[in-house]
């Protein structure tokens, strides 16, 4: 491990003449040396392709290709900036981002070329990396050797964007030196070495790839093996392919891999560890069980404002004990929230008052946003770095992730938190995917609603959710819409807003209870769009029941 480089520029340097396997994807390979000879070779192109004047940054709008981490490498020893370009954005949208990171380059291949066309893209040079054209572009450089000498610690490298559930996404720093703390802190927590085989199969536009995966291998020295767009099939045979001992993941990825068919080998793999967020307690101890790998999850936010660390004692359900300078505050009175209460079967009671934002009060790592201060101000304001996320804590300090500020809920006057139910409803048998969420409640708050990717019978369902100890009585959904695929980011986060959105009014099966001790029934819409129960007109208690107006309002929440 190198313990001494400061920046990205080091470690890559660091690699010349280091002939083991470095890079592999498919069927081809690089060295170690040619992934540094690579990275100076177009840093080289790099330097003459940007104007003096120019903000030093280039686009990247590629899937997991060795050009990728190739470029990362380049900007780094050229004193350049890297914008991770999201291949699911369209139109207007992907222009905006690309025109708002001042990208003077644009590095892509020819299948995006339809998603660029006829975008509003003034003074961007474009290089398709797929062309006889790019290759004879970098001919005249292929003798450059790797000097870190242009690039600090400070040196901006990353603009990568956070997938806000409103507005559009922003683009959050990242320098040189952050990215190799990084990669360096998550080496030595997990004992990873050189050795090691890291299966990088998450998007490396998004930085859970680049800075959880790519960074804590180009510090030990160990080999990426790169996976060009992430495939539930295709998890086990790369893992085999390649020898992948070390994988990193978001968002519902680990739920597809377990809806595989289970084979008798799955145990059978170099693979001894996975770490990333959202999986949720119920999938890892899945995935454990039939693969024999551990998952670890950890929660950083994407801007890098605080993080959480999984340490061997903590309890299940928690991510972490509390750094120091870490507090969950109230949002609106800024103090500390009580300390979670638990009843005998774990089901926290005193939700109104433990739950809150994860705030840093201590020193951050956070290093901005592109151009953006109102999005700074709402996240670095009265002496701490608010992170957007819903915590609670116990007594002993560990902390319990909530979800999502957006996520809060709010039923008869209580608050709920969407992520505590998701975390019940997983156990569901027929469940493969859920995302719970807030619909309005006519006549105050919200009702609960619940998506369910997979099977679902509502007879066992109702008796699910009677049988679990701690599921609250304001938790059971009022709705249940049933999909044979959660709609997902490119980062397989799931659309919670689009779903939010659409509530009822969806062309998926519906089903609703009337009251907490009734069966559900399937929905249906008339032709106004309005909900109809079971396909015919409801009676008034019925209509008023579906409404939320039935005097029992069981099913308020918080809307966003």
């Amino acid at each position: 491990m190198d313990s001494r480089a400061s920046t990205v520029a080091e470690l890559i340097t660091a690699r010349w003449g280091d002939h083991r396997p470095g890079l592999r994807c498919e069927d081809g390979t690089l060295t170690h040396h040619q992934v540094a000879a690579g990275a100076a070779a177009r840093a080289a192109l790099l330097t003459d392709l940007l104007p003096p004047a120019a903000e030093p940054h280039l686009g990247v709008l590629l899937d997991n290709t060795p050009e990728f981490p190739l470029w990362l490498g380049a900007a780094a020893l050229a004193g350049a900036a890297v914008a991770g370009i999201n291949p699911t954005r369209r139109g207007a949208e992907l222009a905006r981002d690309i025109v708002h990171t001042e990208c003077r380059v644009l590095i892509t291949e020819r299948t995006h070329l339809p998603l660029i066309e006829g975008l509003d893209l003034p003074g961007v040079h474009l290089l398709l990396t797929d062309t006889a054209e790019y290759a004879e572009l970098l001919t005249p450089y292929a003798g450059a050797r790797p000097d870190p000498c242009r690039a600090t610690p400070g040196d901006r490298l990353l603009l990568y964007f956070t997938s806000g559930s409103t507005g559009a996404p922003k683009a959050a720093l990242c320098s040189q030196g952050r990215l190799a703390a990084a990669g360096r802190s998550l080496a030595e927590q997990f004992g990873l070495t050189r050795d090691d085989v890291h299966y990088v199969c998450m998007p490396m536009f998004h930085g859970n790839a680049v800075i959880a995966d790519w960074a804590p291998a180009l510090v030990t020295g160990a080999t990426v093996a790169l996976r060009r767009r992430f495939s539930a099939s295709g998890f086990l045979p790369d893992v085999r392919r390649y020898g992948a001992t070390y994988f990193t993941y978001v968002g519902r990825a680990i739920q597809y891999v377990l809806a595989t068919a289970p084979r008798p080998d799955d145990r059978d793999t170099p693979l001894r560890l996975g770490f990333g967020t959202e999986a949720g307690a119920v999938d890892a101890a899945a995935f454990e069980r039939r693969f024999g790998v551990r998952l670890v999850e950890g929660y950083g936010s994407s801007e890098g404002g605080a993080a959480i660390t999984w340490s061997p004692g903590t309890p299940p359900g928690a991510v972490g004990r509390a750094a120091p300078g870490l507090a969950v505050l109230d949002r609106e009175t800024g103090k500390e929230c009580a300390a979670a209460v638990f009843d005998g079967a774990g089901r926290l009671l005193n939700g109104d008052e433990a739950i809150g934002e994860l705030v840093n009060r201590g020193p951050s790592p956070f290093e901005g946003y592109w151009r953006n201060p109102r999005a700074e101000a709402e996240r670095v304001r009265d002496g701490g770095y608010w992170t957007g996320d819903l915590f609670y804590r116990d007594t002993d300090g560990y902390l319990y992730f909530a979800g999502r500020t957006d996520d809060r809920l709010r039923v008869d006057g209580e608050n709920l938190a969407a992520a505590m139910i998701e975390t019940v409803l997983a156990r569901y048998e027929g469940a493969e995917a859920v995302c719970v969420y807030a619909v309005p409640d006519p006549v105050t708050g919200d009702q609960v609603m619940a998506t369910i990717a997979g099977s679902f019978d509502p007879r066992s369902f109702t008796a699910f959710l009677a049988a679990q100890p701690d599921l609250g009585t304001k938790m059971a959904p009022r709705f249940v819409r049933v999909v044979e695929r959660m709609p997902v980011t490119a980062t397989n986060k799931i659309r919670r807003a689009e779903l939010r959105g659409e509530g009822v009014r969806c062309t998926d099966p519906v089903w609703w209870r009337p009251s907490r001790e009734g069966t559900y029934r399937l929905l249906s819409l008339d032709t106004t769009g309005e909900p109809l129960p079971g396909g015919g007109e409801p009676g008034a208690q019925e209509h008023d029941a579906l409404l939320g107006a039935d005097g029992d309002v069981e099913g308020g929440q918080d809307d966003e």
